[in-house]
This record gives C-alpha cells, structure tokens and sequence, in this order.
C-alpha cells in the first residue's frame, strides 16, 4: 500500500489509490500547505513548542509525560508493553523510562521471570509529579486548538479520532518502526 501521504481516501476512510472526487488531493496544484500530512506535522510542532513553554519548569517532554501517563493508566509494565501504549518503538521508550528514573519519577526493577526484561512502575514522586503538571498539560492541549471555536474543536478531535482508529490496524505493524 502506498504511504499515508499518497494513498487517497474515500468516504468511508479507506484508501483507494486515486484521488476522491472533489477531495483536496483531487487538485492539480498542490502546495505543500494544503497536504494533510504536512500540516499534521506542522500542528503537532506547533503543539510541542506549547508544551514545553508551558511546562518548562518541570522538564518534560510530551513524550515523557505520555509514558508516565501510560504507567499510571496501566500499572507496572515492560519497555515493550509501556511502547506499544504510546506507539513508539521500545528504543526510544527505553531511553524514555530511564530518564525518568534518573528523576525518580519511575523505579525500574529487573522482571522476576526474565531478568533482561525491566519492568518499570511509576512512583509516588512521579504521581505527584503528574498532578502538578496537569493543569499546564491541559493548557498546552486546549492552546493548541484556541484558534477553533468550542464546536469545531469538537468536530477536529472527532476526525483525528476516526482517522487513526480507520488507519490503526493497517499500520499497526509500522507503528512500531517509526
């Protein structure tokens, strides 16, 4: 299948290789600031640099604050599992928990049945961590999307949503690559 930026879409969000007609892609010319692509990536830079003015007293990436998220949402677990929760691959998580160990935001112990396997769980510290840092997380979320009204705030969430979710099983193996 092509890449997510030249597979088309149709109604119902499956690629079909071509164009839908009267859809963005369907247009002879163009520019770069029109490729849903492109402008997901710009939305997500934009959305990174609120995040870390807003929450530069605690030096934290939004990466690092959706990992330590995930270990609150789903207790103790592996590089592997906590990876596949945040969709990144285990490298980069990896490195992820032990820089929040480094804070002693995580504690990370070898498994019991595989002593290769590190299970890492969040701790008190990084619970409080996470309950300070909320309100300024909600800011950086909310600032993103100020440019739209309450509605269409909505309505862009509820598309990202059904994008992800339409794509999420055929990508699931790349997901992990990326």
């Amino acid at each position: 299948m092509a890449s997510s930026e030249q597979a088309a879409m149709d109604g119902d969000g499956r690629g079909t290789g071509a164009p839908a007609q009267g859809s963005v892609m369907a247009d002879e010319a163009w520019s770069i600031g029109e490729r849903p692509g492109f402008l997901i990536r710009r939305m997500h830079q934009i959305h990174v640099g609120l995040f870390m003015d807003l929450l530069a007293e605690f030096q934290i990436t939004p990466l690092q604050y959706s990992v330590l998220s995930a270990l609150e949402m789903q207790g103790p677990a592996d590089q592997t599992a906590i990876a596949q929760a945040v969709y990144l691959d285990r490298t980069t998580t990896t490195g992820i928990l032990k820089r929040l160990a480094a804070r002693g935001l995580v504690e990370r112990t070898a498994a019991p049945t595989d002593r290769r396997r590190q299970v890492s769980r969040i701790t008190a510290a990084g619970l409080a961590f996470l309950g300070e840092a909320a309100a300024q997380v909600k800011r950086a979320h909310q600032d993103t999307l100020t440019p739209l009204s309450p509605a269409e705030q909505k309505q862009l969430v509820g598309l990202m949503t059904r994008v992800v979710a339409a794509r999420q099983e055929d990508n699931e193996d790349r997901l992990l690559t990326i």
